[in-house]
């Protein structure tokens, strides 16, 4: 959803319990299927490339080539090397359970550093005609679109935002 559409989106707090829960479904479906008829340890790996093929086409037709949204403003999650870690555990150890436990949650603990170094430059903060705010706030600000992140830009007040990880009264 929005979580995993725009970069003033990409919050803090949601985004990194809500896109991890959601993402693991296919490609754990996937890998299960795979190991289970052929011993492939790739599964969640090759899912995760046809998702991430599939979601840059429709960044790429649809945010770009219609709606003329920067490219950086709309990127997907990074889930490479979350999958790479959730069939890792699969081969190691060779057991659904565990990598249903372990691999899940190594899944879940490597999504929001693997793709920090790409959303790091966006919360750098700035001064914009006089207000403090991040480059994530003045993208959506400069590229106002409808739906839930406006709306809740507009009830958080997005230069009262803390660089911390709550709003500030």
């Amino acid at each position: 959803g929005d979580w995993d559409f725009w970069t003033d989106w990409k919050d803090r707090r949601l985004w990194v319990t809500v896109a991890p829960i959601v993402a693991i479904t296919f490609p754990a479906a996937v890998q299960a299927w795979l190991w289970g008829r052929f011993r492939l340890p790739w599964g969640a790996t090759v899912c995760v490339l046809g998702l991430l093929l599939g979601e840059w086409v429709n960044r790429y037709f649809n945010f770009w080539g219609w709606i003329y949204f920067p490219v950086n403003f709309c990127f997907p999650s990074q889930l490479i090397p979350s999958a790479i870690i959730l069939d890792v555990v699969l081969l190691l150890f060779n057991s659904f359970t565990f990598t249903a436990v372990a691999g899940a949650m190594g899944w879940g603990l490597i999504f929001y550093p693997s793709n920090w170094p790409v959303i790091a430059p966006l919360h750098v903060p700035v001064e914009y005609n006089g207000m403090m705010m991040t480059l994530v706030d003045l993208q959506g600000y400069h590229y106002v679109r409808t739906g839930t992140p406006e709306y809740i830009r507009m009830v958080e007040k997005g230069t009262l935002r803390t660089f911390g990880k709550d709003v500030a009264p």
